[in-house]
């Protein structure tokens, strides 16, 4: 039987091991969801990430921090993140060649207006991030 400390445990378990993703914003890609953002006007942030990634890991607690310090990035941009395992060698990914998990990019029109593989340092996301407001 199941006490209540362990179900508890579990719960804060699980909250814990929610990606920061989900509190920053960030929606998880499905089949075509970029497209109709820039169709739609928008300029999109793009993170290609895997769960097991180190890398990807940095780069959302450096995202999460951005995003709290300048509200004006989710305001201006629409954040998705694309699962490498999942997307990987999908067309998404395939079209705009993308070498790899931890690869960020930052979409409006039919312009790449920037780029970031594997880069984890504060300065260099916030100036990808300046780059789509």
């Amino acid at each position: 039987m199941l006490t209540r400390r362990t179900l508890l445990g579990c719960a804060f378990g699980a909250l814990a091991a929610t990606p920061a993703f989900a509190a920053a914003g960030f929606v998880e890609y499905e089949a075509g969801l970029i497209e109709r953002h820039l169709a739609a006007g928008k300029t999109v942030f793009v993170d290609y990430s895997a769960s097991w990634c180190g890398t990807c890991r940095t780069q959302e607690r450096v995202i999460s921090q951005l995003l709290k310090e300048n509200p004006q990035y989710a305001r201006k941009m629409v954040f998705v993140r694309v699962d490498w395992d999942l997307w990987g060698d999908k067309p998404v990914s395939r079209e705009r060649n993308i070498p790899r998990r931890s690869t960020l990019l930052v979409l409006r029109g039919d312009k790449e207006l920037g780029r970031i593989v594997a880069g984890t340092a504060k300065a260099e996301i916030k100036a990808l991030l300046d780059r789509g407001v």
